[in-house]
This record gives structure tokens, C-alpha cells and sequence, in this order.
């Protein structure tokens, strides 16, 4: 087995180069760390490589390097980094399901992996990223998802264009509003729906013009508000509770 000891060799450089954001996009390529994300990778075909630092921590039918510690902690985004990194393509979905959750300028990567995690929980059949949400193939996204973006459709997308896309076939669009919706519980979700939640800090945008319908989820007055994570799953149970029945 191959194995790479200097910090200067090509390929550690080229593979350290997709802890940005900048490569991702040129070579279609991000890295996973950890034996879960791995071999959740390797189970939807995304995995194509494998650094390791022992040759018995990885037994999967996959290209495999074997790399120093010094080695793993350039290429590692972790405090204490692992023993496996792999190295995986970018997804390439083309289709929507019937229900859609659409993020309006997510800035918290931890705040974008709960929201694939939890959508994935409610079987929300897509996750359609707006132009300003923060990057999927960002390495706290990745793992916040617990793997979950290897199991769920996610889409990038101009959320006004596909808004408009998804009304013209037969879709009902959800936003939140405080002030002027209906309480969620009483929210009879369509089939074919979509909501849209937004910003940290400054909510949904003016696409929140293009909703049909407003929901809000009450709550106890001594609190303004509740992160987009935790207001999202709500709602996500919410959209789905009627599989349960």
C-alpha cells in the first residue's frame, strides 16, 4: 500500500486545497472525516478514496492511501483528528419530491446540518439551497447532517425562479410569519408543499411575497424567537405527522 509521509507531497496538497470552498467547485470533490461519514459515503457510492493512518482502519473494496498523523492533522478539520479521511464526489440530483424545504440566505453551517438531518428524519423528499445559503460541502455542515446529505436530495437553486417553477406545477408555498400566520397545528399541509425559512437573524426575505399561505409556531411570550434548526424540525414534524397515523 502506497504511503505518503511528506506534507509537501502533491497530492496532500491538492486533497488540503478541498478544505475550501473555491476547489470544491473546480474539482466536484469535498472530504468526510471519521469512520461514520465514511462509510456512509461508501454506501451511496459518493466515496472514492481513502487516507488512513493504519492499514487495518479501513476495510472497504475502495482506493486506499495510508497517510502519517502529521499527515492527517493538515488535511483534518478537527481539534482531534481522525484516523480515516475519505474523499467523495458532489451529488448531482436533478429531481424534487413532494415535499421541499427551502433555505433563504442559512448563514450557520451547524444550523444547515440539522436541517438535512431533521429533514431527512421527517421524510422531506428535498432541500433546496437559495443562492446565499451557506455551502452544503462545508465540513461543519457535513457533519451536523450525522451523514444524512448522502440520504436526501439537496438542490442549489434562484429561490425566486424555482418558487415560481414549482407553482406553476401545483404546488402550495408555506412561509413563516409571526405576525400574520396561522398556528402551525391547525395548518392543513398540502401534498405537494414547500416552506420557506430564512435567515438567522433577519428571517425570510421578499420571496416570503410569493407564500400562498403564513404559519407560526407559538410559544411562550418570554422568548422572541426560536433557531431556524429547532423551528424547522417543528415544522418538518409537523408536515409529516400523517405518516404516523
Amino acid at each position: 500500500m502506497e504511503i505518503i509521509t511528506s506534507l509537501q507531497n502533491d497530492k496532500i496538497k491538492q486533497l488540503n486545497k478541498l478544505n475550501e470552498k473555491k476547489y470544491r467547485d473546480e474539482s466536484n470533490l469535498f472530504l468526510v472525516e471519521g469512520e461514520h461519514l465514511v462509510n456512509e459515503a461508501y454506501q451511496t457510492n459518493q466515496l472514492t478514496e481513502v487516507l488512513v493512518t493504519n492499514e487495518s482502519d479501513s476495510n472497504l473494496d475502495i482506493k486506499t492511501t495510508l497517510i502519517t498523523q502529521d499527515v492527517m492533522k493538515k488535511l483534518s478539520k478537527m481539534q482531534s483528528p481522525s484516523n480515516i479521511i475519505g474523499v467523495c464526489k458532489k451529488f448531482n440530483p436533478i429531481g424534487y419530491g413532494k415535499r421541499i424545504i427551502l433555505l433563504d440566505g442559512i448563514q450557520d453551517p451547524g444550523n444547515l446540518g440539522t436541517i438535512i438531518r431533521s429533514a431527512m428524519s421527517f421524510n422531506i423528499d428535498t432541500v433546496v439551497l437559495g443562492e446565499d445559503t451557506v455551502d452544503l460541502y462545508n465540513d461543519k455542515v457535513i457533519r451536523a447532517s450525522e451523514g444524512m446529505i448522502f440520504h436526501i436530495d439537496v438542490l442549489r437553486k434562484n429561490l425566486n425562479d424555482f418558487i415560481l417553477e414549482l407553482k406553476d406545477n401545483n404546488y402550495t408555498i408555506y412561509t413563516t410569519d409571526v405576525n400574520g400566520g396561522k398556528i402551525i397545528s391547525d395548518v392543513d399541509f398540502k401534498e405537494k408543499c414547500a416552506i420557506i425559512l430564512g435567515h438567522e437573524g433577519k428571517g425570510v426575505g421578499d420571496i416570503r411575497l410569493l407564500a400562498d399561505e403564513s404559519l407560526y409556531i407559538p410559544m411562550n411570550k418570554k422568548c422572541e424567537s426560536l433557531n431556524v434548526s429547532v423551528a424547522a424540525s417543528i415544522i418538518m414534524y409537523e408536515m409529516s405527522k400523517r405518516d404516523y397515523e
